[in-house]
């Protein structure tokens, strides 16, 4: 599936559904980064409000998985949070803030409607360039669950394969776009931004 596209998926914390999809895309050979949007990275703590909260700028995904051995070890690993960690320390040293980077994408994918509207948010606030290089901005609703993320990282590898496949994706995008929503009776939503 190799191409000259440049793809980003975003979820909240840069830990479950885009870690997920950016291992899946990686091993199919597609250019992709993965990103949070979230003003701290938040994982499920032992309690339903006492959440493990961590700094998007200061905290590795091996600060967090040794965090959390120490906190309960039979607990995180029975939820499957250890495992998720091991994944992302594979591929990548610490979670990342997609307001923060100055990289450049043709198509960014976010995970639910909240992210998607931050990622919106990002772009009006930014300065006009001069450039004009259009972005795809595209959200697939995938639940916060390993087994959500996992069939988000399918789906996502499914609509790049389209995108891959097409001769003019700004010209072909609309039509690829409602064909993948009738095929996996997922909505998209969908909208051009510029850099």
């Amino acid at each position: 599936m190799p191409s000259n596209l440049k793809v980003a998926v975003v979820c909240s914390s840069n830990m479950n559904r885009s870690m997920e999809a950016h291992a899946y895309l990686s091993k199919k050979g597609v250019d992709v980064k993965s990103f949070g949007t979230g003003d701290k990275v938040k994982l499920p703590g032992t309690a339903m409000d006492k959440p493990n909260v961590y700094d998007f700028h200061t905290t590795t995904y091996e600060d967090i998985y040794q965090d959390l051995m120490n906190k309960d070890k039979a607990f995180y690993t029975r939820n499957g949070l250890l495992h998720m960690l091991e994944r992302n320390k594979r591929i990548k040293l610490k979670p990342e803030k997609f307001q923060e980077s100055k990289d450049k994408f043709d198509i960014i994918i976010t995970c639910e409607e909240r992210v998607y509207d931050q990622v919106l948010e990002h772009f009006d606030n930014q300065m006009i360039s001069l450039e004009n290089t259009p972005v795809h901005l595209i959200n697939i609703d995938i639940q916060d669950n390993q087994e959500e993320a996992t069939l988000g990282a399918f789906l996502a590898s499914e609509l790049m394969s389209m995108f891959i496949k097409c001769e003019d994706l700004d010209n072909e995008i609309d039509e690829i776009m409602q064909e993948f929503e009738e095929k996996c009776s997922r909505p998209l939503l969908h909208t051009i931004l510029f850099y």
